[in-house]
């Protein structure tokens, strides 16, 4: 069980930042708005608008010139697109759209520039239906967060593995100070303090150490409400159980007399 957890946190934690920007050969083909994007160059952003370019073209990956001119950073380029028209709240093939994008790389400035600019901060995005928020607080971007936060992005959207901000936070945070920031921020902002999934994950299935990291300030209240409580009703189980059987070194009735043993990865808990 450890194993296909350990495999699905993988997983999440590779599409958090799997993002497609424009590889080489497409900047080379780019012309027209999508150059004019990448490049940062504002007067032809203009020039073609004023001769009629579609603002909302699509690359064969979905994305348009706004998505081109996030994925570069150029953010004058950016603010001319959406000052012409374009949609600012368009999502590309993978579903992202500028704010996500900007939060993934950890560009504050672009970010809080899009919404300005009109990007909604809590647009649902991405493979997982998260959102921008989710995805920062994922990987630590403090600063992100506190924007989107105070921007009125969502604390407490659940993405489509039943996950929030807190919980990728802790769960797929590495408890370093930059996600520490993040929780304080998210947490003092008034998120919802339990870790909770539609089918609450078992502490045993949690990574090794995540129901034991230290936060900064108030921290042992914060880990007490942040971590499931363990659900033994079998008086001397080690295991986060209850066991559906006795697993060896359990002390479960039935298996009188036997030694308590390190929770083992086979250990299955309901």
């Amino acid at each position: 069980m450890r194993f296909i957890f350990a495999l699905l946190l993988a997983a999440v934690a590779a599409t958090a930042t799997a993002q497609t920007a424009p590889s080489s050969s497409e900047i080379a083909s780019y012309d027209g708005l999508f150059r004019a994007a990448h490049e940062g160059d504002t007067a032809a952003i203009r020039r073609l608008a004023a001769n009629g370019a579609d603002l909302n073209a699509h690359d064969r990956r979905g994305r348009t010139p706004a998505h081109v001119a996030a994925f570069a950073s150029q953010d004058a380029a950016l603010r001319a697109l959406a000052e012409a028209g374009a949609d600012m709240n368009a999502l590309e093939h993978q579903a992202y759209d500028v704010v996500t994008i900007a939060a993934v790389a950890d560009d504050p400035e672009l970010m809080s520039l899009a919404i300005e600019l009109g990007n909604d901060p809590g647009l649902v995005t991405s493979p997982y239906d998260g959102t921008a928020l989710i995805a920062a607080a994922h990987l630590g971007h403090v600063e992100v967060v506190r924007r989107l936060i105070a921007a009125g992005a969502p604390l407490d959207h659940v993405n489509n593995l039943h996950w929030t901000a807190v919980m990728e936070a802790v769960v797929l945070g590495d408890g370093g100070p930059d996600h520490q920031a993040v929780l304080d921020a998210l947490l003092d902002a008034g998120a919802t303090e339990r870790l909770r999934t539609a089918k609450a994950l078992p502490r045993c299935n949690m990574p090794k150490g995540a129901d034991t990291l230290k936060w900064p300030n108030d921290s042992d209240r914060r880990i007490r409400a942040l971590t499931p409580p363990l659900r033994t009703s079998k008086p001397g189980c080690p295991a986060c159980g209850p066991c559906r059987r006795g697993f060896p070194g359990c002390r479960c009735p039935g298996r009188p007399g036997r030694p308590p043993a390190e929770p083992r990865a086979s250990r299955r808990c309901v």
